[in-house]
C-alpha cells in the first residue's frame, strides 16, 4: 500500500481494515474475521481496495460485497499478488500487480502466523513435510 501510495498523483484519502480467514494455518479458514473496521464513510465515493494477495477469493468475496453495502459511487480491487489457480469464489480484479502459482508467500507485508512480514522481499514458505 506504501508503495501505492507514494505513486498516486490526485487527491486521495487512506483508511484501513484488517481482516482475516487464516489464523495461524496456511489455508482459508473460510470465517472472515473484521478486527478493525473502516473509519471514513464510503457513501458516493470512488474506493480502491488494496490487498496484498488474492487467493482462494473468499475473504474478498465477503468484504467486497460488505463494502457495495455501503453505497459507494464505485468499487475496484487492486492486488499486488493474485492466485488465480487457487480462486473458489469468483472475484474481479481490477489491477494485478503479479500472478503467482499456489505456493505460500510471505514478505513484505505478508505473514505467516505473524512472523517474516518484514522481510524486504517476497519468498516462498517450504514447510517439512
Amino acid at each position: 500500500m506504501c508503495e501505492l501510495a507514494k505513486r498516486i498523483t490526485i487527491p486521495v484519502s487512506l483508511d484501513f481494515m484488517s481482516v482475516s480467514s487464516y489464523g495461524s494455518d496456511t489455508k482459508s479458514s473460510g470465517v472472515v474475521k473484521i478486527v478493525k473496521d473502516l473509519d471514513e464513510s464510503l457513501k458516493e465515493k470512488d474506493v480502491l481496495v488494496v490487498e496484498d494477495i488474492v487467493d482462494s477469493g473468499r475473504t474478498l468475496s465477503y468484504l467486497l460485497e460488505m463494502l457495495r453495502d455501503r453505497g459507494p459511487a464505485s468499487l475496484r480491487l487492486c492486488t499486488l499478488l493474485d492466485k488465480p489457480e487457487r480462486r473458489v469464489v469468483k472475484v474481479k480484479v481490477d489491477y494485478t500487480g503479479f500472478q503467482i502459482p499456489d505456493e505460500f508467500v510471505v514478505g513484505y507485508g505478508l505473514d505467516y502466523d505473524q512472523r517474516y512480514r518484514n522481510l524486504p522481499y517476497i519468498g516462498v514458505v517450504e514447510f517439512d513435510k
